[in-house]
């Protein structure tokens, strides 16, 4: 045998085959031998036995032959497995490989196109939400607001106060607007 051959499909496929195929041939026979073995001894006296020695005996015998019928049959299914094993481990894995490494690199480029977007949102909701003045180019950094948005004088003076009561002290609320006032 040749066992480079084995290195191939074909080969590989062959050698499983052969030796999956002996071993049912085997296990049949095994499995007609043991009925046989036991049918014989079932009826063959042996002096001294008493009345369930004969069947007692023939079913230990054939017990043995049964389990070689057994290991044959177990090896012809491991020389299926064997050939499969290589089929998925040896043959398909290179395949297996690129597929997983293309998976790899969509979820790489969805995760970088959505950060973009996600960061160009942001953006554009900061740049919206200051307002940027129409001349103002887009892109460039928004000045400090103008100085009309600065409540020059105490809204607290606005109330009188009751008699010991004494004004809140001020917060940074009191000095810029709550909003676009209109």
């Amino acid at each position: 045998m040749d066992i480079n051959a084995l290195f191939t499909d074909e080969g590989l496929r062959a050698f499983t085959a052969t030796v999956r195929d002996q071993h049912v041939r085997d296990a049949q026979q095994y499995g007609q031998i043991a009925d046989i073995v036991r049918r014989r001894l079932e009826q063959t006296p042996i002096e001294g036995d008493r009345w369930m020695s004969k069947k007692l005996r023939a079913w230990k015998v054939s017990r043995q032959l049964k389990a070689m019928q057994k290991a044959s049959g177990e090896a012809a299914s491991k020389a299926e497995a064997l050939y499969a094993t290589y089929v998925n481990e040896v043959l398909e894995l290179p395949q297996r490989r690129a597929a997983a490494e293309a998976r790899k690199l969509e979820r790489k480029n969805g995760r970088q196109a959505a950060v973009g977007a996600a960061v160009a949102k942001s953006l554009d909701k900061t740049v919206t939400a200051l307002g940027a003045p129409q001349e103002q180019a887009p892109g460039a950094v928004p000045q400090a607001r103008p100085a009309e948005f600065v409540t020059p004088d105490n809204p607290w003076s606005q109330w009188p106060m009751a008699a010991g009561e004494q004004a809140p002290t001020r917060t940074i609320n009191d000095y810029f607007a709550k909003g676009e006032q209109g």
